[in-house]
C-alpha cells in the first residue's frame, strides 16, 4: 500500500471500535455507505479482507496492524503539535491490565496521566496470554502481564520491563477455617475444603508448595472479581487474594491467613511498544514508577 488513505484508516478504526458500520458510521457523522465505500476502497488497495463482517464487526491481522499504524500515527502527530505549540486533541492509548492490578496499584498509576487530562486511556481486562496476543499483534500499546513460570518466549517487537511482584495470601473467614482446619492447613484438610480460585494452576503451585498437594483438590471456578471475594467474605470458600487488597480484613479479624509464613508472589511485567511520543513515554514511566512502588522488588 504504497500510498495509504489515513481518512479511510479512521473509519476502519471506528469500525473496529464499535463493532458496526451502522455505529462507525453514526461516531463519524457520515453515511453508512460512506463507510462500506471506504472500507472497500482500503481492502481493493490492499488486495485483503480487513474487516470480518460479524456481529460485532472484528479486524483481521492485517486490518489491525492498519488501525495501529493509524493511532501511532496519530499519536506523533500530537507530539508535533506539542513542538509547535499547535492546540492538541487527546490522542487515545489502549493497555491491557490484569484484574489484580486492576484491583489494586494500577490505579494509583492514573493521577498523572488524567489530571489534566494527556489522553483518552483504554483500559483493557485481559490475563497473560490475551494481553500478550493483544500487544503483539497492536491492539494496545503496552500490557502489564504475568511473567511465565518458565520465562517469556522471545516476543518480537514490545520491550518487557519487570514491574516487581504481586503476593498472594492464602485466606478464609475464621468460621470457615475453624470447620475444616481446625486441625491446621495440612495436605489431607486442603483436600477435603472447597477452595474458589481464578486460575487453578496458581493455587495448585500454593498448595503444593506450602503443603505437598500434588493433583486434584475440591475448587470452584470464578474470575478474580467481586463474586470470587464474596464467595470468600461470605464463607463459602477459602482461596488466594492479593495482600494489597486484604490487609485490613486480616487486621480486623475478617479474614485468617491460613498458611502464616507462606504466600504465592507472581512478577509482573510491562510489555510495551517503544513510540518516541510523549504520551506513551509518560504512560511507561507511570506504569512502572506506580509498579515499583507498590510490588514487591526482588
Amino acid at each position: 500500500m504504497a500510498n495509504i488513505d489515513y481518512k479511510a484508516l479512521a473509519v476502519l478504526d471506528a469500525v473496529a471500535t464499535h463493532g458496526s458500520f451502522e455505529k462507525a458510521a453514526t461516531a463519524l457523522g457520515i453515511s453508512q455507505s460512506a463507510v462500506s465505500q471506504r472500507i472497500k476502497a482500503l481492502e481493493d488497495a490492499s488486495g485483503r479482507l480487513l474487516i470480518v463482517r460479524g456481529v460485532p464487526c472484528v479486524p483481521t491481522g492485517l486490518g489491525q496492524r492498519l488501525i495501529s499504524h493509524h493511532r501511532n500515527v496519530r499519536l506523533m502527530e500530537a507530539a508535533l503539535d506539542i513542538d509547535l505549540g499547535n492546540r492538541v486533541s487527546m490522542p487515545e492509548i489502549s493497555i491491557a491490565v490484569d484484574a489484580a492490578s486492576l484491583a489494586t496499584w494500577f490505579p494509583l498509576a492514573l493521577g498523572p496521566l488524567l489530571s489534566p487530562p494527556r489522553c483518552q486511556l483504554d483500559v483493557r481486562l485481559a490475563e497473560r496470554a490475551q494481553a500478550l496476543h493483544l500487544v503483539q499483534e497492536g491492539a494496545v500499546s503496552g500490557a502489564v502481564a504475568a511473567r511465565s513460570e518458565h520465562g517469556n518466549a522471545a516476543i518480537a517487537g514490545p520491550v518487557s520491563t519487570p514491574l516487581g511482584a504481586m503476593r498472594y495470601v492464602c485466606v478464609a473467614t475464621p468460621v470457615f477455617a475453624g470447620h475444616w482446619f481446625g486441625d491446621g492447613f495440612s495436605a489431607e484438610a486442603a483436600q477435603l475444603a472447597p477452595a474458589v480460585v481464578w486460575e487453578r494452576a496458581a493455587m495448585a503451585r500454593f498448595l503444593a508448595d506450602a503443603v505437598g498437594v500434588h493433583g486434584a483438590f475440591p475448587h470452584h471456578t470464578l474470575p478474580l472479581s467481586p463474586a470470587l471475594y464474596e464467595c470468600i467474605y461470605g464463607g463459602l470458600a477459602y482461596g488466594l487474594l492479593p495482600q494489597m487488597h486484604i490487609v485490613s480484613a486480616l487486621d480486623n479479624g475478617r479474614l485468617v491467613d491460613l498458611a502464616p509464613g507462606k504466600s504465592l508472589d507472581v512478577p509482573l511485567e510491562w510489555h510495551a511498544w517503544e513510540l518516541d511520543t510523549p504520551f506513551t513515554k509518560a504512560l511507561s514511566e507511570q506504569v512502572i514508577g506506580s509498579a515499583r512502588r507498590y510490588l514487591l522488588q526482588p
